[in-house]
């Protein structure tokens, strides 16, 4: 998903702190200026629980996280704007996070450099991953200079994994118009070396398979696509420019057994959460593809709780926790932006719902982002040792992060 599109903070957001324009200096990223927003942003996080709010922030959890309360949680897919670290450190902190993952950690040797400060500034709180640019694209050599990219990413300035968005296999297109097709042979060199430099590809596919049907209020994300018009691609499916579900899906699954050296991340649940026999069946053949949870809780959760469970237990080892947040100096996201923007007291009870989800049999119960279907959840009751995985040591191992120690 992507961020709000406003162009300068509105009053609702005028908490979140700003760091220096980037015609700043990087040094003085080294600096703690307690400008306005710095101050509000303090401000607001003490005075989250003295105000009654409504929607989300009602949704508190009925029973303590163990794992949230220690800090030791992996946050395997967020969207950081540089300019608000400090602000991301303040709500890692107020909800047990210990390392949050930043998808998009862009292309740009000047970006890597200040993301490199970042992640050395948050004490490796923080790590990033390279996110290609599609500019001239249609030219021979497009692939061989993003895994070089890629590579200095990661050898010189630390990144830990390649994020592919949704733009591949529903936006970007070469010079002709066409559609640049997921499984092309342009890319092959970037999947290479992530798999020779050992680190993942996060991979989000399609989009939730409501967005491919008649955009009407018959359908069940109808208030998110109204919302979001620009999201429904039926019509652009009916008159052929945009593929199907599943044979988007079917794309993906060709990079994965094409690389079994690279490992890929699903985000979005393998960005089938509505069909757990195609995350089973993705699962199950091919030892390289993990799953996230990310901005997905809705549609997993709406499932038997026993069907999603045996699943969880069974892959214990290859599903990462991951919430789809999204901090910009401009607003917050919260799984997908909905007519309300987003507050910063409605940032705990969102990870709230995700503990209640995982650590609790509560049924029913409201899922984290409300604008993406009106129906209840029931949750899983994960036992201990499941949870340790999928809140953290799985994501150390996958990002090779060995060294990180939970926060005391």
């Amino acid at each position: 998903m992507g961020f709000p599109t406003s162009r300068k903070p509105s009053r609702e957001n005028q908490s979140l702190p700003m760091l220096p324009s980037k015609k700043a200096k990087e040094v003085r990223l080294q600096k703690r200026p307690q400008t306005f927003f710095s101050l509000c942003g303090c401000l607001g996080f003490l005075l989250f629980g003295l105000f009654p709010t409504t929607g989300l922030a009602q949704a508190q959890t009925e029973k303590p996280a163990k794992h949230a309360s220690a800090g030791s949680i992996i946050d395997a897919h967020a969207h950081l704007h540089p300019r608000v670290w400090r602000f991301t450190i303040q709500v890692m902190d107020r909800n047990g996070l210990d390392i949050v993952v930043n998808l998009s950690g862009g292309s740009s040797e000047q970006r890597m450099r200040v993301n490199q400060q970042i992640t050395e500034l948050s004490k490796g709180r923080i790590v990033h991953f390279f996110t290609p640019s599609y500019r001239n694209i249609d030219d021979p050599n497009w692939g061989l200079q993003q895994a070089e990219n890629l590579r200095l990413a990661v050898q010189k300035y630390g990144y830990r994994g390649l994020k592919i968005s949704k733009a591949l296999g529903l936006g970007v297109r070469w010079e002709s118009g066409v559609l640049v097709p997921i499984d092309d042979p342009t890319f092959f060199p970037l999947w290479e070396m992530a798999g020779r430099l050992g680190v993942p590809v996060a991979i989000h596919t399609a989009d939730p398979r409501a967005f491919w049907e008649p955009l009407t209020p018959e359908n069940e994300r109808y208030d998110e696509l109204a919302e979001h018009p620009s999201w429904s691609y039926y019509k652009r499916h009916q008159s052929g420019d945009v593929p199907s579900w599943l044979e988007l899906l079917a794309a993906m699954e060709e990079l994965v057994r094409l690389f079994p050296e690279t490992p890929f991340i699903g985000v979005h649940f393998g960005n089938a959460p509505e069909r757990l026999d195609l995350v089973e069946h993705m699962l199950e053949t091919y030892p390289n593809f993990y799953v996230d949870l990310a901005a997905r809780l809705g549609e997993i959760g709406r499932h038997a709780p026993t069907r999603v469970r045996k699943l969880f237990l069974r892959y214990q080892d290859r599903i990462l926790f991951g919430t789809d947040i999204g901090i910009n100096p401009y607003g917050l996201m919260l799984g997908a932006p909905g007519p309300v923007p987003a507050k910063p007291h409605d940032i705990k009870p969102f990870y709230d719902l995700h503990w209640r989800w995982l650590e609790t049999n509560d049924a029913p119960m409201p899922h984290p982002v409300p604008i993406q279907g009106n129906w209840s959840i029931s949750g899983l009751g994960l036992p201990e040792s499941v949870l340790k995985k999928i809140y953290r040591t799985n994501a150390l191992h996958l990002l090779r992060l060995h060294g990180a120690k939970p926060r005391k």
